[in-house]
């Protein structure tokens, strides 16, 4: 299992310094959320805040877009340092076009999925993908609660892509902690967004390494 702390849950007032901290803590990925308060009902940060904390860290930058119309700022993620961007297949961009759009970048394309959207959403394009995002909270807010019905999702997506031999990165995203990082494990999950239970505990070394370990 792979570990990457979203940002959403770090204090903004010295972003880079926590970028930092979770590198030396292990982190596989810097999961970064992007909200513009029109797709979801929070705001966030843009591309020149990505583009600004880049170079603090050589660890991917996992950026997920939760905008309404992510084909029209792919270039700006991509030119600020995204090694791999998500974005959601209930925006109103074309799927096919924003995938090709971030795959002429030579960076990962990946769609996201809400609670509410089912796992065959992502199969006309699973040929395409090298990422799929699964939400097990609502969009918007970190600090919710882990929903595990949606691991069903990730079975579901995981037997497709090898159903059609495509190899794919599955992540979730949401309430991830040592209670349930195992479960997700076993339900083929690749990648863990953790928040919280990382940025907010006494260790993060100590936290990633925990949550690591559950999954052996």
């Amino acid at each position: 299992m792979q570990i990457a702390p979203s940002l959403l849950s770090c204090d903004f007032a010295v972003m880079g310094s926590e970028i930092e901290r979770m590198d030396r803590a292990g982190a596989d990925y810097m999961h970064l959320d992007v909200m513009d308060g029109d797709f979801v009902p929070n705001l966030t940060f843009g591309a020149p805040v990505i583009k600004a904390v880049r170079g603090y860290t050589s660890v991917p930058f996992d950026v997920h877009l939760m905008i309404s119309n992510p084909l029209k700022y792919i270039d700006d993620f991509a030119d600020a340092g995204a090694d791999i961007i998500t974005f959601h297949i209930e925006s109103k961009s074309p799927v096919k076009e924003t995938i090709e759009k971030i795959k002429s970048h030579n960076i990962k394309a990946g769609v996201v999925i809400k609670p509410n959207t089912m796992a065959e959403a992502v199969f006309p394009y699973l040929e395409m993908l090298d990422w799929v995002l699964v939400m097990t909270v609502e969009p918007g807010f970190g600090g919710q609660k882990f929903m595990a019905q949606h691991l069903d999702k990730v079975r579901k997506i995981k037997a497709q892509a090898k159903k059609i031999n495509k190899e794919i990165t599955l992540e979730i995203d949401g309430g991830v902690g040592e209670s349930n990082i195992k479960e997700a494990f076993d339900a083929g999950v690749d990648v863990c967004v953790a928040g919280t239970s990382v940025f907010k505990a006494p260790d993060s070394a100590q936290a990633i390494a925990n949550l690591k370990a559950l999954c052996r």
